[in-house]
């Protein structure tokens, strides 16, 4: 139909009439397509963050935890002490070795008639004190000597010695601790360890003139104590002298 046909027939029309409807292909007003698309991944993705925020929660509340790691406590649960020896001292310490030492011990151990091997290993990285000095309680009334009206006195003291060699336990500890698959774990291998440690700091002190120094300073130390009394000669000397 041509344009001044349908104009004729529009006007033919009665008046009041609905005016005839033509279809549209036009799209329904609205966010567009991918609009939609962009805001379903985003539910999405709020939603997988809401449900990895409430496992997390319901995780810490089940197991106690929280942003910070939860600390461990340790029970000291009291025992009676029960005093075993008593021993009165008289030492006079007079010199003193830090020694710091790194033990490497090992058990080997054959199965299978020697056909197998394996090891327990222990490394102790150890640090003690050695003191040495005299021990005073071994000197005798026949070792001290002495004129009141001379002004002399004449000491004799007992050879000086280690009076004591222990770990420093705030600076001792195991650096590693190996077991081999078939090897059966020594539980004493630390306590040869700390022992051997022990017996070696002891060695080093004496192989670094620990006695030596003993003897200068016990020797000093004795004189002045008695040039103090009133004495003016004195003379201090050790039994192995």
């Amino acid at each position: 139909m041509s344009p001044e046909a349908a104009k004729g027939v529009a006007e033919e029309a009665e008046p009041g009439a609905e005016p005839a409807r033509t279809e549209s292909h036009l799209p329904p007003a609205g966010p567009s397509r991918g609009v939609r698309t962009g805001a379903g991944w985003l539910l999405v993705i709020c939603a997988a963050f809401f449900g990895a925020t409430l496992a997390t929660c319901g995780y810490h509340a089940l197991f106690g935890l929280s942003g910070e790691e939860e600390e461990t406590g340790i029970t000291v649960r009291p025992t009676p002490s029960v005093v075993v020896a008593v021993r009165d001292l008289a030492r006079l310490e007079s010199a003193s070795y830090h020694i710091e030492r790194v033990v490497d011990l090992r058990d080997r151990q054959e199965h299978l008639f020697g056909l197998i091997e394996a090891e327990d290993a222990i490394l102790l990285v150890a640090a003690g004190d050695v003191v040495a000095g005299v021990d005073l309680s071994r000197l005798g009334e026949e070792d001290v000597v002495v004129d009141a009206e001379a002004g002399t006195a004449t000491v004799t003291l007992p050879p000086p010695e280690v009076l004591m060699a222990r770990l420093d336990s705030d600076r001792t500890f195991v650096h590693t601790r190996e077991t081999g698959i078939l090897a059966r774990r020594n539980e004493d291998l630390e306590t040869r360890a700390r022992q051997e440690a022990e017996r070696t700091i002891r060695e080093a002190a004496i192989e670094a003139g620990v006695l030596d120094r003993a003897r200068r300073n016990s020797r000093r130390t004795v004189e002045s104590l008695v040039r103090s009394l009133g004495y003016e000669n004195v003379t201090v000397r050790f039994a192995d002298e």
